[in-house]
């Protein structure tokens, strides 16, 4: 371990209070962002990026990644950009899937078959 300063320490807590601040101006700024008047979709993708913005900024300064070699920051992105290419990948399938239970339910009830 290495020893630390006093001014070093309140610099580290500074940083933690600052991000900590951030952290809850962002929390706050979901919770605005629901009663915002506007369609569902515009909401989710102003919450998903502030839920990342969010994710990130406890990655980097809570789990000490700020100040990592590079190297370790493509290993962490990796999977994030994985998970988002297989998202993109599979809502084909979804889309398909919702149109075939649709369909059911639309020939279901044509023919006056009810469950």
């Amino acid at each position: 371990m290495t020893a630390h300063t006093s001014e070093e320490l309140d610099r580290e807590e500074r940083r933690y209070l600052v991000v900590f601040g951030w952290l809850a101006m962002l929390t706050a700024l979901e919770i605005a962002v629901i009663y915002l008047p506007m369609s569902k979709v515009a909401i989710g993708v102003i919450l998903v990026i502030l839920a990342s913005t969010k994710a990130s900024m406890v990655a980097l300064y809570y789990m000490h990644l700020v100040n990592e070699k590079r190297t370790l920051t493509y290993i962490a992105l990796t999977p994030a950009i994985l998970c988002v290419f297989l998202v993109f990948m599979l809502l084909p399938d979804l889309g398909a899937v919702t149109r075939a239970l649709t369909h059911a339910v639309v020939t279901a009830t044509a023919t006056g078959e009810h469950h």
